[in-house]
C-alpha cells in the first residue's frame, strides 16, 4: 500500500491511500495505516490524474525531424517510404523510447496507432504505462492487399486473448483516403461484435475534405462515415478539425470521441479552428492527443494542453472559450471514458494513475489556482513522480532503465 500524506489535493491538503489493488482506497485524514506502507511525505506537492494521450504513434518519436516545412500529403509521402523499412524491434525501442517522455511528462495511459503493435504494446507494458495498441488498417484501395489485411487482423486479434491484464486492444481504420469501403464496413463491425474501440483519422486536413467530396458526391468524411453506419460512441476520431454545422451535429448525435491535436494540426498547417465548443454542447466527447513525434514533436501533453486553450481563445476572440477545468478533462477523464477505464480522476475506487507536481517552483509562487499555473506558466519538469496503477513509474524524475532505452533506441536508429 501506498500513503500520501499532506498532499495538495483539489486545493486542500489531505493524505490519499492506494491499495495493493492498484485502486484509491481512501481520500482523507489518514490516522493509521498497515505495517509495511510506503508512507510518502506530500508537503510540498499537489497531486494531479495521469493525462491520457488519445492520439498518438509512439514509435514514430525516432523519426523526429526528419521531414520539417511539409504539409500532411507531402508529409505522408516522406513518412511512408521510411516506414516501409521499420521492423519490430525498431517499433520495441521507439515506443519505449516515447514512453520515457512521456512518463516524465505525466502521460500514464495512450491510445496508439502504429504498426507491430504487439511490440508496442510489451514495451508500454515494460516501462509501466498503460497502452492501448490496434490493429491498423490501411490498404490504400488496394483489393488483394485489403483481403490480406482482414486475415492478418483476425490473426492478431485471437493472439489478443491471451494478453493479461488491463491493456485494451482496437481496431484502427487509418483514414477515408487510405482505406477501402469493403475494409471500413468490415473492420467496423468486426470490432462492434467484439466489443473493441474503432480508432481512426477524420477531417485533419481542407485536402481531406474536398477530396472525400469529390469522391463521394459531394459527402464530407463525417457525412460519408455516417452514410456507412460506422459512426458512434466506439468511434475514437483523431483530428476532426474541418467540421461543417451538419459534421458537427453528426458526430454530437453519435457521441463520437474527438481527439484534438493542435501542435500537429499548426506545425503541418493543416489548420487551428478546432470547434471544441460546438463540438461539446451537441454530444460530442472532447479529447487531447499529442499525433506522433514525427509532426508534434514532442509527447508533452502539458505544451498541448496550453496551446489548446490559447488557440481557442484567439480565434474565437474570447477569453473564456476554454475554460480551465474542461481543459484538464480533456487530457484526463474524458479520454478515459472514451476508452471505457476507470481513470482520469482521483476519487476513491478509481484506478491510482496519479502524478505528483513538485510546487517549490517559480510557476507556483502566485496565488493563483494550481491547474492555471501548471497549465499556462508551468513545464513538464514540474512533474516529479508518476504512478499507474498504485505503481512507481517515475520517482523525483528517474525512470528505472533510462540508460537502457536511451542506448536501444540509438541503436535501431543506426541500423535504418
Amino acid at each position: 500500500m501506498i500513503l500520501l500524506k499532506n498532499i495538495l489535493h483539489q486545493n486542500r491538503r489531505t493524505d490519499i491511500l492506494i491499495g495493493d489493488d492498484g485502486r484509491i482506497s481512501h481520500i482523507g485524514p489518514a490516522t493509521e495505516h498497515l505495517p509495511g506502507t510506503d508512507v510518502v511525505d506530500g508537503t510540498g506537492y499537489a497531486v494531479i490524474p495521469g493525462f491520457i494521450n488519445m492520439h498518438t504513434h509512439a514509435a514514430m518519436i525516432l523519426l523526429r525531424g526528419i521531414h520539417e516545412d511539409l504539409s500532411l500529403y507531402d508529409w505522408l509521402n516522406n513518412i511512408w517510404k521510411i516506414e516501409a523499412r521499420l521492423d519490430r524491434d525498431f517499433i520495441y525501442w521507439g515506443t519505449k523510447a516515447a514512453c520515457l517522455e512521456m512518463v516524465k511528462s505525466g502521460t500514464t495511459t495512450f491510445n496508439d496507432q502504429y504498426w507491430f503493435s504487439p511490440h508496442a504494446r510489451q514495451a508500454a507494458l515494460d516501462v509501466g504505462l498503460r497502452p492501448v495498441v490496434s490493429f491498423i488498417f490501411l490498404d490504400s484501395h488496394n483489393p488483394e492487399l485489403a483481403r490480406k489485411q482482414r486475415e492478418a487482423c483476425l490473426r492478431l486479434y485471437e493472439r489478443t486473448l491471451d494478453w493479461e491484464g488491463e491493456t485494451p486492444f482496437a481496431i484502427s481504420i487509418h483514414s477515408v483516403y487510405t482505406v477501402c469501403q469493403e475494409n471500413i464496413l468490415w473492420a467496423n463491425q468486426f470490432a462492434l461484435d467484439h466489443g473493441l474501440k474503432v480508432h481512426l483519422h477524420l477531417a485533419e486536413t481542407r485536402a481531406e475534405d474536398e477530396d472525400c467530396r469529390h469522391a463521394h458526391g459531394g459527402l464530407s468524411p463525417t457525412e460519408y462515415f455516417e452514410q456507412l453506419g460506422i459512426l458512434g460512441p466506439h468511434v475514437i476520431a483523431a483530428h476532426a478539425l474541418h467540421l461543417s454545422d451538419s459534421d458537427v451535429r453528426i458526430l454530437g448525435d453519435r457521441h463520437v470521441n474527438c481527439v484534438h491535436n493542435i501542435d500537429s494540426n499548426l506545425k503541418l498547417a493543416s489548420g487551428f479552428r478546432f470547434r471544441y465548443n460546438e463540438l461539446r454542447n451537441a454530444g460530442a466527447n472532447v479529447c487531447l492527443g499529442t499525433d506522433g513525434a514525427a509532426s508534434a514533436n514532442n509527447m508533452d501533453m502539458l505544451e498541448h494542453m496550453k496551446n489548446t486553450a490559447l488557440l481557442q481563445k484567439a480565434w474565437r476572440h474570447n477569453p473564456a472559450a476554454m475554460p480551465l477545468q474542461e481543459l484538464m478533462d480533456c487530457a484526463t477523464v474524458n479520454g478515459a471514458r472514451a476508452l471505457g477505464i476507470d481513470t482520469g480522476v482521483i476519487r476513491e475506487g478509481a484506478w491510482a494513475d496519479l502524478s505528483l507536481v513538485d510546487l517549490n517552483n517559480t510557476a507556483f509562487l502566485s496565488p493563483g489556482s494550481l491547474e492555471a499555473n501548471l497549465v499556462y506558466a508551468a513545464h513538464s519538469d514540474v512533474i516529479s513522480s508518476v504512478m499507474v496503477k498504485g505503481k512507481w513509474v517515475m520517482r523525483d524524475r528517474h525512470v528505472p532503465g533510462e540508460e537502457e532505452i536511451l542506448e536501444g533506441a540509438r541503436r535501431v536508429l543506426s541500423q535504418i
